[in-house]
């Protein structure tokens, strides 16, 4: 392989993908949307991925686990910055994740509201069949 990456341990797209759970679809779409790194090449083009672009990975599942969406990812890795500074990105994060929590709290909110009116539906519906069957 011909790249900068020579004493660094690479881990082949179909490896990650599996380790991970994801398929190596979504691993390259990621790439061409922007939020990891193109992964170097083999001479057959085959990706691999350094430590670094896999724990990336890793942190963008558990942003997604969190809802955040693509374009969201691409705003924080541009906020990331090729320089790589994660002081930069960090309260791009603390950002996103308050408007996540704000939406999360909203949903639970309406949430609850449907299960309460789902409740005093079924004790009327309950109260309605005991009235027939007497």
């Amino acid at each position: 392989m011909n790249n900068t990456h020579e004493h660094e341990e690479l881990i082949s797209i179909g490896d990650l993908a599996k380790s991970l759970g994801l398929t190596t679809r979504t691993l390259r779409y990621w790439e061409e949307s922007g939020i990891i790194e193109a992964a170097p090449r083999s001479e057959g083009s085959n990706r691999f991925y350094t430590q670094d672009i896999a724990k990336r990975v890793r942190f963008i599942i558990k942003l997604k686990e969190l809802g955040l969406t693509i374009q969201e990812l691409q705003d924080l890795y541009t906020a990331y910055g090729e320089v790589k500074r994660t002081d930069r990105m960090i309260p791009a994060l603390v950002q996103v994740l308050d408007k996540h929590i704000h939406l999360v709290d909203e949903k639970m909110a309406r949430m609850a509201s449907l299960r309460k009116d789902i409740v005093k539906y079924r004790q009327r519906m309950s109260s309605k069949l005991n009235s027939i069957a007497q």
